[in-house]
């Protein structure tokens, strides 16, 4: 009996292992082949929840993982690409997707799996071909998940004969709630509600567990499957937060109510059964497909109540970095070329306060090294990387019409513009890439070298602060002031220079700091260069 014991327990969870392996291989294989452009799909495909819901369910089928998708979400929200209303709709649509794995199962092509997992890997190993590796590792997956799934099922058949576990299943029959916090559980430890499904799916196919036992884990699985949302969103922003909350509502609402009718349910599963003759894991799949498409059903019109119980939970303003830009309205450019420059004008000054922005969590974060500082700058040079797209996009849309010459001349200076102040986005990453280096290998710096940065920082923010606004206004005045100071940075830089090369010869300083402070200070002087650029074109107006 010991033996048997270990021979469930070993096949079991090495069934489960390489199951999660080939669901995740299927799903980057799939992911590759799709051409990686997932978020794409959720940043379009989303202007309202219903297409929403239908962006949900394409990447989840693309990526098999309902998670994966909440998790895309959640970082699409905290970024500013999306709004909670449209991830709603999203995550929504994902819960529909990952059914899509539940009826892949119940087609039982476990016999074939290992030719289908050879087939796999001779497209990985003997082609060279991106397309071909990556529908290789596709197939390798798919014949992984039922390699694994066999293995479960060959651990799993020994439970119906154990009395413990056939006394479980009969508690849960009685006591569907005993079911359903078994199934949250198991998937929280697990981390996937499509490898318990597939579990469930294994029990119901060896007898091990009845439909009334079987159906309460199975809403239960989509309880547990929402936990990985919820870690993704720790440390985000409170829009990120309550995308992530709104899936464990979504998914309690929907229990609760197929709970008040699960004898109701259960007699549909058990008739849908008979009536097309389904296979035992296809009957799991089925109600699995149906709970997710009537929960979506149901709570769809109600997308506007679900945002507002979120938002009284989780309270608090939102400091959120908007990736979209406000002003570039197409009809503009149809209208009047004056128009639409003033457009991508005010569209570039906002890009300029966003630079700056990120600044200042720069500075903040080399200063108090809390990690908050370091993600908003992120964020801000996504935003500055995706507004640099989108307004130069706008400015080559510009000059397909006709233009006078002061026109010509004020387009080419925004597109000049733009360039030096998504070029200033880059230079405070290399600086917060910087910060990571100091921090991760703890790198000394002298209270002097501080003091020298924390100067320098405040300079350069000021700098481009006024580059900014001698743009903004067209004000010569401010743009020589940019003028001046830039020359200030310059000199402060070359002095801070040397003095930390004198710090660094008297042994105050280590090498690994003297790379961290000079290359700070020169990404400074960098940022100092493109705030004149901006000032001159003002000079030259």
């Amino acid at each position: 009996m010991d033996i048997d014991i270990q021979k469930l327990i070993f096949e079991f969870v090495g069934g489960l292992g390489i199951f999660l392996l080939g669901i995740k291989f299927m799903g980057e294989g799939l992911q590759k082949s799709a051409g990686d452009r997932l978020r794409d799909i959720l940043d379009k495909f989303t202007s309202n929840p219903f297409l929403g819901v239908l962006a949900g369910m394409i990447v989840t089928i693309l990526i098999q993982s309902s998670s994966g998708t909440t998790v895309l979400t959640v970082g699409l929200v905290n970024a500013g690409f999306m709004t909670l209303r449209q991830a709603i709709g999203v995550i929504m649509g994902a819960n529909i997707g990952t059914t899509v794995t539940a009826f892949i199962i119940g087609i039982d092509l476990g016999e074939y799996a290992l030719p289908i997992i050879a087939v796999g890997c001779f497209l990985i190993f003997f082609f060279k071909n991106q397309k071909v590796t990556a529908l290789g590792q596709a197939i390798f997956g798919f014949g992984a998940l039922f390699f694994g799934l066999e293995l479960m099922s060959s651990g799993m058949s020994p439970l119906r004969e154990l009395e413990s576990f056939h006394e479980l299943t009969l508690n849960m029959s009685s006591n569907p709630i005993l079911g359903v916090v078994i199934g949250t559980l198991f998937t929280v430890i697990v981390q996937s509600s499509s490898a318990t499904i597939g579990i469930l799916q294994g029990l119901f196919a060896e007898g091990a567990i009845d439909i009334k036992a079987a159906i309460p884990v199975l809403f239960g699985d989509n309880i547990g499957t929402t936990i990985t949302a919820v870690l993704a969103a720790i440390g985000t922003s409170v829009a990120a937060k309550r995308a992530a909350f709104t899936h464990v509502i979504f998914n309690l609402i929907g229990t609760t109510i197929f709970l008040v009718l699960l004898g109701l349910f259960t007699k549909y599963v058990t008739f849908l059964q008979e009536q097309l003759n389904l296979n035992a894991e296809m009957t799991i799949a089925f109600a699995h497909g149906s709970f997710n498409l009537a929960n979506t059903i149901i709570q769809f019109p109600f997308i506007g109540a679900l945002a507002w119980i979120v938002t009284k939970i989780i309270p608090g303003e939102d400091s959120i970095v908007e990736y979209k830009p406000k002003h570039l309205d197409p009809i503009f450019i149809q209208q009047s070329s004056t128009l639409a420059l003033d457009q991508a004008k005010a569209e570039i000054i906002r890009m300029g306060e966003y630079a700056v922005k990120g600044l200042e969590e720069t500075n903040l974060y080399l200063t108090t090294q809390q990690q908050k500082h370091s993600e908003i700058a992120t964020q801000v040079e996504g935003a500055l990387n995706n507004l640099d797209r989108k307004i130069t996009e706008y400015l080559v849309e510009i000059s397909g019409g006709s233009m006078t010459e002061l026109e010509s001349a004020k387009h080419t200076a925004l597109m000049d513009s733009v360039r030096d102040i998504e070029r200033i986005g880059d230079h405070f990453e290399n600086i917060i890439e910087l910060i990571d280096y100091k921090i991760s290998n703890k790198v000394y710096l002298t209270d002097q070298a501080k003091e020298d940065l924390n100067n320098m920082f405040d300079l350069t923010i000021l700098t481009v602060q006024q580059a900014v606004k001698a743009l903004d206004e067209m004000d010569r005045e401010e743009a020589l002031a940019v003028v001046q100071k830039e020359d200030q940075i310059d000199k402060m830089e070359r002095n801070y220079r040397k003095k930390h090369i004198i710090r660094m010869n008297e042994g105050l300083c280590d090498g690994s700091a003297g790379i961290v402070f000079v290359d700070i200070i020169s990404n400074l002087e960098r940022i100092g260069d493109h705030a004149v650029n901006i000032a001159e074109e003002v000079l030259g107006d």
